[in-house]
């Protein structure tokens, strides 16, 4: 009876085991389905980190039956992802199956709360040449197969103008004038696209090509029509409110904050810059300031040379591991094809799971006084952007999280992890002292500290209806303070796409208590290196759970 009683509980054991396991995979099943369907969905965008690589031979489908398979298909993951409620079992686990969940949680943001495909004009400017500019981002030359993506993509674009025009019932007044703002660069800028493509397509591509620049212009001035005669009357609020905004806090990006807590959190952090900014120029009395790049080959020229010295400072002090699978990150000047259209967008490409091991590529504009913020400071010094964007910032991170042994995990999910990690990596540089030698620079990075402080308030007051466009841009061109151009383009950036502004300093802050907890409970056991590895190969992870995973170790005995 003994015998058989242990038989029976080692089976009973091994059944269970068995079903964790197959409940494990159930997970794992759940999450490649829905990121293969995600690379077919999800909206293209002018932020370079959300960026997804697309099935060959995609186009976009914003058509009503198109937004209605969307929500069908989201309704069937959710409660596939609700019935693997009791799967998990160790911490790990847990952390992706709320990784799931989340993800899924910033579809139905995306749907429900935002709503661009129903609310905002200038969403379909971007579905419909967003997918063109991220296919002509890679380095040149434009292979043939390149050239017929583009040639596709724009043939789509006035059957992409055409769904918008029946999805939006809800739209903005602010939003349909960006919109027509947007719409009236389309033409100069297709014709230059098309014109410096010439050189890589053949005599077919390029009848082909100019066929669907025309017609996509005149679906763009129909669109452009439909969009004046529909502007009177329609309500200026852009605001999300607040129920919409605490869904994004607590179920997208898994934030332990209100957003009163936020506006303060972001405050603090605003004042605290602007102070050691001040103690920085204040210090640095008759130091000359950064002088402009000569010309585009010199500043080119110095990112590519700094970018191996960022890595090598990595390595020397230990910071983070760099493996030989990263790529580089190099700078090129902007190629013809690209410079008529590179109001699109973020211009670096970053590669992508397919391509690791490639260069990223920032293209620059000619260095002049008149550039905007952020370019205007790389032509000074390209430190502060390499560590940002590039190594150790979102290229590197992103390439090791796409090479993340677990599957679930290599995939973009939301910024708050990303931004966070590319702000604190320049707070990391600073403090290890990368710019020692650079007083003029240690201003820049104390300046670009202000303005994502900055954001935070601009974002909540957005998305509660605080602030409008305009407001929002007056306060950051005179709270950081920045050029006009580059303050409207954020203020409307932010407007529409609610909750990536306060992705840079919450999650930064986030991260430095992540850190300072670690190193309280491991003692003199805490490793900087190997928390920061951790930390870059997870960065598709909201840090809350990387948090939870981390410290759920043993504890360490606490040093002296």
């Amino acid at each position: 009876m003994r015998r058989r009683g242990f038989s029976v509980l080692i089976g009973c054991g091994m059944m269970l085991a068995t079903q964790a396991a197959y409940a494990q995979a159930a997970v794992q099943d759940l999450g490649a389905a829905f990121w293969a369907w995600r690379a077919t969905t999800q909206p293209a965008t002018s932020d370079d980190v959300p960026r997804i690589e697309r099935p060959k031979g995609w186009s976009p489908d914003w058509s009503p039956a198109g937004v209605n398979a969307q929500k069908a298909r989201l309704a069937a993951f959710e409660q596939q992802w609700k019935a693997l409620a009791d799967a998990p079992q160790t911490v790990s686990e847990k952390v992706n199956y709320r990784l799931v969940g989340s993800a899924l949680s910033r579809v139905r943001w995306e749907i429900d709360h935002v709503a661009a495909w129903r609310r905002q004009p200038h969403f379909y400017v971007a579905q419909a040449l967003e997918p063109i500019f991220e296919t002509l981002l890679p380095p040149p030359p434009v292979a043939s197969d390149r050239m017929e993506d583009v040639i596709r993509i724009l043939e789509r674009a006035p059957a992409t103008l055409q769904a918008g025009k029946l999805n939006l019932t809800d739209m903005r007044g602010p939003f349909v004038d960006v919109a027509l703002d947007q719409i009236a660069q389309v033409p100069a800028s297709l014709r230059g696209m098309a014109a410096g493509l010439q050189p890589y397509a053949n005599a077919a591509q390029r009848r082909r090509l100019q066929a669907a620049v025309g017609k996509a212009i005149a679906a763009f001035a129909r669109f452009e029509t439909f969009l004046k005669e529909k502007r009177a009357g329609l309500s200026d609020e852009t605001a999300i409110g607040r129920d919409s905004y605490d869904f994004f806090l607590t179920q997208v990006a898994l934030y332990p904050y209100s957003p009163e807590e936020l506006t303060i959190m972001g405050r603090q952090e605003w004042a605290r810059s602007v102070a050691f900014e001040q103690l920085e120029r204040n210090r640095n009395q008759g130091v000359a300031e950064l002088p402009i790049g000569p010309s585009i080959q010199a500043v080119t020229t110095k990112l590519n040379a700094e970018e191996l010295k960022v890595r090598q400072y990595l390595k020397d002090n230990r910071l983070l591991t760099v493996p030989d699978l990263a790529g580089h990150y190099n700078a090129l000047p902007f190629p013809a094809y690209l410079a008529p259209i590179g109001w699109l967008g973020r211009t670096f490409d970053l590669t992508s799971e397919s391509r690791i091991g490639q260069n990223a590529t920032v293209y620059l504009p000619d260095p002049s006084p008149k550039l905007g913020y952020f370019n205007l400071s790389i032509t000074r010094d390209p430190r502060p952007i390499i560590v940002h964007e590039g190594v150790p910032g979102h290229f590197f991170q992103l390439t090791l999280s796409w090479a993340n042994p677990d599957p679930l995990r290599r995939h973009y999910y939301d910024s708050g992890a990303n931004e966070g990690t590319g702000f604190y990596a320049e707070e990391m540089m600073l403090q290890a002292g990368l710019w020692a030698d650079s007083p003029k620079t240690r201003e820049i990075i104390y300046n670009f500290a202000r303005l994502r402080a900055l954001r935070v308030e601009v974002d909540v007051k957005l998305a509660l209806g605080q602030f409008t466009i305009a407001q929002a841009a007056d306060y950051l061109e005179a709270m950081v303070p920045m050029d006009r151009a580059t303050a409207e383009e954020e203020a409307v950036f932010f407007a529409a796409a609610p909750g990536q502004a306060i992705s840079y300093q919450i999650g930064k802050m986030q991260t430095v208590e992540f850190l300072a907890e670690a190193r309280i409970r491991q003692g003199t056991t805490f490793d900087l290196q190997h928390f920061h590895d951790y930390l870059w190969q997870n960065g598709n992870v909201p840090i809350a759970l990387l948090k939870e995973e981390y410290l759920s170790a043993p504890i360490a005995k606490q040093g002296k």
